[in-house]
């Protein structure tokens, strides 16, 4: 039995009908789970316990049953969660595989993508269940996302947590020339891999643009009277300007007082602080652009 044992502890309990036909009988296995020691997951997937399974064990059903010979890779935005990925929900378990290899139809909450692109050195080597690595998982999740929003926040949070390195993004979009929203995530990631990590970011920094306002540096590097370090959203040296872009945490109160009391000690500095809602930056960017377009001007901008 150790070679069971070797195979269920490598793979959490969790292995294929096929795969458990290596060391079992079919009566042996058929008495292991009307017995109740085992469950069936899904008709081509056990599990080795009878209780609620871990998150591991779902992919791994997952990947399981959409591989009819070995393991399929989980891709996407669930892959990038296994990565480590915060802030984020995957809707389903995502699975993606070549299109010529065939595949089973997948249990409820399982979606299987199939693409003429996936190679090898997309694959993660040694990540159990089997996953598609960070940058090649960033690609997929922006196409396969419900939304265009959706896509833009999950390419500026890979860049804010330090998921992926830019050119291992390009390079993966290089590879992927069909991908749907590929100029959308390329832009992002263009100005991801400059400093905006989040959408609030992402959007200020596209009005300033359209308006030929010039762009502000992005999450520049200060510390502050206190010596703690701060990162500012935009900031102009040459002007003296902040723009900082308020999102829904800033509306917790411990945070509202850092804000004020960092606003507190630039303008102490002589410095000019403008703060915006994340909400009016994405729906009213015409106000937000009128107000850094005066207040570079107050600051002696010529424009």
């Amino acid at each position: 039995m150790g070679g069971l044992d070797e195979l269920l502890d490598r793979q959490d309990g969790v292995l294929s009908v096929r795969q458990a036909l290596w060391f079992l009988s079919r009566s042996a296995l058929r008495a292991r789970v009307r017995s109740g020691r085992w469950q069936r997951a899904h008709r081509n997937v056990l599990v080795a316990h009878n209780g609620a399974l871990t998150e591991r064990q779902r992919l791994w059903v997952a990947s399981l049953a959409a591989g009819p010979d070995e393991p399929a890779p989980i891709a996407g935005l669930t892959a990038l969660i296994a990565h480590g990925l915060r802030g984020f929900e995957a809707p389903t378990v995502w699975v993606v595989l070549p299109t010529n290899r065939d595949h089973r139809a997948p249990p409820a909450g399982v979606t299987v993508r199939q693409t003429t692109t996936l190679l090898p050195r997309d694959i993660h080597p040694v990540a159990r269940p089997p996953r598609t690595r960070a940058p090649r998982s960033l690609v997929d999740a922006a196409a396969w996302a419900r939304t265009d929003l959706e896509a833009r926040g999950i390419v500026a949070a890979c860049y804010q947590q330090r998921l992926v390195r830019h050119d291992d993004v390009l390079d993966a979009l290089a590879r992927a020339p069909r991908a749907r929203r590929r100029r959308l995530t390329a832009a992002t990631a263009r100005d991801a891999a400059g400093g905006a990590t989040s959408v609030g970011e992402l959007d200020l920094l596209a009005a300033i643009r359209r308006a030929g306002l010039p762009e502000p540096k992005l999450q520049l590097r200060r510390r502050d009277a206190g010596g703690k370090v701060r990162y500012l959203d935009g900031y102009y040296p040459e002007y003296g300007l902040h723009l900082e872009v308020d999102g829904a945490h800033h509306d917790d109160p411990l945070q509202a007082w850092a804000d004020m009391d960092r606003q507190n000690a630039l303008w102490q500095r002589g410095e000019r602080v403008l703060r915006f809602p994340a909400w009016m930056v994405r729906d009213r960017p015409d106000v937000v652009v009128a107000r850094i377009r005066d207040a570079l001007r107050a600051a002696g901008w010529p424009g």
